[in-house]
């Protein structure tokens, strides 16, 4: 499944039609459902009314809120179709507190609260720690607006400190998740690798969306992470690592598999060959 062009509401997505014709050129049914209904809360039956069960989906579009794709996997479930993932798996693996203690030796350590009040940010930062760390909410960082808004120099300086989470507050607006993260700044000396990992084993390897023209990845080790990925018994989500100056891997983030963008260099035919591979 993925989301309809919102001009053309029969037709996929355009960000998403490469993928669409590359899963019925290996023989399976593609279905569009109204992804702007779902993120605004409207009717979900309605929504999935294109989808014909019954049988097992994989949705790849846009990010939806854990508790919007809860209603999405119940609306599609009384038309007889079941999500691979279904709800309490998508918000493990889309919100930072449901997957990094599995994965907390692996990944920077990281605090965060319920909500968004000062109180309950200034206690996250001293239970982390002086020092630089990144600043994000439970399912997205604002890195691109790295300096005002993601990085913060020393959590030590908690007026400094709150004012770059009120700037993450002001950019995310309605779409803040959960609580703020604050998670230990390391330094990276590599861009970062995407990883799509289907029930546990690694699928494919490749760049990050932001860095889709990086080096290929062939040397990066995966034996540290890989028990830990099997673990978490997920179906199917996407892992981000960096290289650290101290030449280790590490998890920089874990994301529910549907909703994790694929780079442009990375061809629709490789990524769904990839996913579906097991039902072929």
């Amino acid at each position: 499944m993925v989301p309809a062009n919102p001009m053309r509401p029969r037709q996929p997505d355009d960000h998403f039609t490469a993928e669409a014709q590359a899963a019925r050129a290996l023989g399976f049914t593609v279905a569009v459902v109204d992804h702007d209904a779902l993120a605004r809360g409207g009717d979900a039956r309605r929504a999935v009314a294109p989808v014909q069960g019954p049988g097992t989906a994989v949705y790849r579009g846009w990010m939806l809120r854990s508790e919007q794709y809860a209603t999405f996997a119940e609306a599609l479930a009384e038309r007889g179709v079941v999500l691979r993932t279904d709800g309490a798996q998508y918000r493990q693996a889309h919100e930072l507190p449901g997957w990094y203690a599995a994965l907390a030796s692996v990944a920077p350590p990281s605090v965060w609260t319920t909500g968004a009040e000062r109180v309950d940010f200034d206690h996250a930062r001293a239970a982390l720690g002086a020092g630089p760390a990144v600043l994000r909410d439970y399912s997205k960082s604002m890195k691109h607006h790295w300096d005002e808004a993601a990085y913060i120099p020393d959590l030590a300086d908690g007026a400094a400190a709150w004012g770059v989470a009120r700037r993450f507050l002001e950019l995310r607006e309605d779409d803040f998740v959960g609580g703020f993260v604050l998670r230990r700044f390391e330094h990276f000396t590599s861009a970062e690798v995407r990883t799509w990992w289907v029930d546990g084993e690694c699928v494919l390897i490749g760049p990050h969306p932001d860095s889709p023209d990086a080096a290929a990845t062939a040397e990066v080790d995966l034996a540290p992470v890989t028990p830990l990925i099997v673990g978490l018994g997920l179906p199917f989500v996407t892992v981000d690592l960096a290289l650290r100056a101290d030449g280790v891997w590490r998890v920089v983030e874990l994301g529910d598999g549907q909703v994790s963008d694929r780079p442009a260099t990375v061809a629709p035919q490789t990524l769904i060959a990839a996913l579906f591979a097991q039902n072929r």
